[in-house]
Parts: C-alpha cells; structure tokens; sequence
C-alpha cells in the first residue's frame, strides 16, 4: 500500500528485485516458482515483425467485479501511431505465439498480475480516447520478450524511440540477461514528460522533457508508470563479449480498459479485443483489492 501511495502521487515507481520477492512470497509465489521463472524465456522462438527479438503473448482480465484476473482468449495485437506508437508496424495486426502453462500458472507470475491489479485498481489517470472508462474490466496483454544482439544484429527493446503503449498503465518486470554490458548503459529505460516527440531516438531527447531514468538490472526489477503521462523510450542491449550473442528477458504487462463498440473502426483493437476465457488454457486467480478510488494528489 506504500508502493500504491507512492504511484498515485508520483505517476511511476521502480522497485528494486529484493523487494519484489518478498512482496511475491506474500502473494502466493514458491521458491522452485521464482527459479522456473528465470528460465521461461528460453522457450521463445520468433517475433511477427522483429528479427532481434523472440516473443510470445497472452491476454487476461482483471474482473473487478469477481476480484479475480483470468485468462482471455487468442486475440492479434495492434498498436497505432493515435496510441503514440511510431514504428514501421505501426497499424499492423500482429500474431504472437501464445504464453502457455509454464508461464500462465507459475505462482510468481500469478503474483505478479495480482501486485498490478493492487496498485492500479481505481487509480485515475488521464483517459484514451474509445476507451470504456466506467467498465469495471481491464484488459491486460502480457509479453514475454527476449531482446538478442548478436556480432550481425543490434537489438532494440525500443525501436521505434519515444512511445506510448496505448494502454493506462504499463508494468516491465526483469527476468534476467546473458552477456549484457549494464556497465555501458544497456537497455536503460527513460521516462518523458507528453511534451517529448513521439519517435525521437534516446539519444535525441531533449533534457527538459526527462523526468527520470532507470535500469533493470536484478531478477524481478519492476518499473510500474502510469501510460498515458508518461512516454518512454530505451537504450539498446550492448554486449560485454562483441563476437557472442547478449539477451535481455522481460516481462512486459500492458493494461487498459476495454475498447468502445461504436462500430465505426474507429480504435485499431476494436474487433479483436474480445472478453471471453480462453477455452484451451483456463486460468483464474483471485485479486486483493483496496476499497477506496484515490485521484492524483489524495
């Protein structure tokens, strides 16, 4: 609750890996649960659009009126440049293959999608356009990601530079690295004021929009910011060793309302932002919540 404190008055918070264990133990999360974790990634293969990274996704609903999160069923994933999303796939309706049950039911996982559900829930923020604000549903799109570089290839966590991702809160969390030069400023995450150029490389930022940096750099470092004030952008995974191949595995946790029907095509994810569970790999697990709906500066 001081970590929620913290995000309603600060829009953002990075808490450190030490932390994020014990507050996971907590939540239900098991020793051998936390050590599979670290080596889910290895079971990634491919990307729809980029060749520096291995990915797979999945979709769940936090379901604020059962207090539980669930597994939702197969949707394709598209983000816009409206969602201040500036790529050269930008509008393009992607297929990730999905997250499967070594992910979806390890209890650290679990812990994790209910320590977003506790620190979101009722936490005003500024509002998307064609997003349903008085559904007490959110959507949560979950991304394993493996960032490569090898001695042919760099690896962007970020390529398209200064970004939204569309959603109202956006949660990063670390599972580990091979042969990444943390010394070098590898994969560095920084946080932009709305004022920032959508687009702009990190090394065309300008300084008075930064608000503030960060680097994942223990198991289970987790940034947490509030989407729509705060646009992003991110340093490239540099190796130690330039002739071996350097990873960088996350877990990236985007989380919205649902979109409006309105029928019109009018938000990019409209026909596929479908509610209903997934039939081939149920999941359900309940959520803590706190009562009261705080605004910025309560």
């Amino acid at each position: 609750m001081k970590l929620r404190a913290k995000y309603i008055t600060n829009r953002s918070i990075f808490v450190e890996g030490s932390d994020m264990v014990s507050l996971l133990k907590g939540l239900g999360a098991t020793n051998s649960d936390l050590d599979r974790l670290k080596l889910v990634s290895d079971n990634l293969y491919s990307d729809p659009t980029l060749p520096f990274r291995r990915s797979r996704n999945g979709r769940f609903c936090f379901d604020f009126s059962t207090s539980s999160v669930r597994r939702l069923e197969f949707q394709p994933f598209a983000l816009s440049v409206e969602e201040d999303f500036k790529r050269h796939d930008s509008g393009q309706i992607r297929v990730f293959d999905e997250v499967q049950d070594e992910l979806q039911l390890n209890t650290a996982f679990q812990a994790l999608l209910v320590f977003k559900g506790m620190i979101c829930h009722g936490v005003k923020t500024a509002e998307r356009p064609r997003l349903d604000y008085s559904s007490d549903k959110w959507v949560c799109t979950l991304f394993n990601l493996r960032t490569v570089t090898t001695p042919a290839i760099l690896g962007e966590p970020a390529l398209e530079g200064v970004h939204t991702d569309g959603v109202d809160h956006t949660m990063t969390t670390y599972l580990g690295s091979q042969n990444m030069d943390l010394e070098a400023n590898s994969a560095v995450t920084y946080m932009h004021d709305m004022n920032e150029e959508t687009g702009a490389k990190y090394t065309d930022i300008k300084p008075q929009h930064l608000r503030s940096r960060v680097q994942h750099r223990h198991f289970l470092d987790t940034l947490l910011l509030v989407d729509t004030e705060n646009k992003h952008s991110l340093s490239p995974v540099l190796p130690v060793d330039e002739t071996k191949e350097a990873t960088r595995d996350m877990l990236i946790f985007f989380t919205r309302r649902p979109v409006l029907k309105k029928g019109d095509g009018g938000h990019i994810s409209e026909g596929i932002d479908s509610f209903e569970p997934h039939r081939e790999l149920p999941m359900e697990v309940p959520l803590f919540l706190p009562g009261k709906v705080f605004a910025k500066g309560e």
